[in-house]
Formats: C-alpha cells, structure tokens, sequence
C-alpha cells in the first residue's frame, strides 16, 4: 500500500484502494483453497473482485500511465471496455 500512496497516509486514491483490494483478493483465494465450501464469503469475494475490475475501468479511463504500471506490477490482466459497440442498423 505505501508504494502506491500519493502522500503519507493515503488510503483513498484509486491505486491505493486496488493494491488494498487485490491483497483482500489474494487472502480470500488461499481461504478457499482450504475452505471450498464457504459459499457466503465466495459472494463477498466476487463483490471485491467486481469492485475492484470499476476501479481498474475508471483508472484505464482517466490515469492510463498509472492503469498500466499497476496491472503490470500487481500482475493482473488488463480490463475490458465497459462499454459495448453500438452496432449500425
């Protein structure tokens, strides 16, 4: 987290609420190595993960720098638009 901190104490800037997601990300998938059954927290790990692919798509959008060096360094995939093309009639 304090990587990708702007300032001292920072906890709110999007890098920062991603690296904080993908540790929570990353904890939960060791849980259900171990725990496989555990479906109500399965619920909450999809709710981080989609939470986490908003923030990738506002930061792709806004910061592109920023977006590729913290798919790059976190090692996630690259996000997909969000938007769908509008097909001609």
């Amino acid at each position: 987290m304090a990587a990708w901190a702007r300032r001292p104490g920072d906890s709110g800037s999007t890098e920062v609420q991603v690296a904080i997601l993908t540790v929570r990300i990353n904890n939960l998938h060791r849980h259900f190595k171990k725990h496989t059954k555990d479906k109500h927290t399965r619920r909450g790990l999809e709710a981080l993960t989609v939470q986490r692919r908003k923030l990738l798509q506002y930061m792709k959008r806004v910061d592109f720098p920023m977006y590729r060096r913290i798919v790059l360094t976190l090692g996630l995939q690259p996000v997909r638009d969000s938007k769908k093309p509008k097909l001609a009639r």
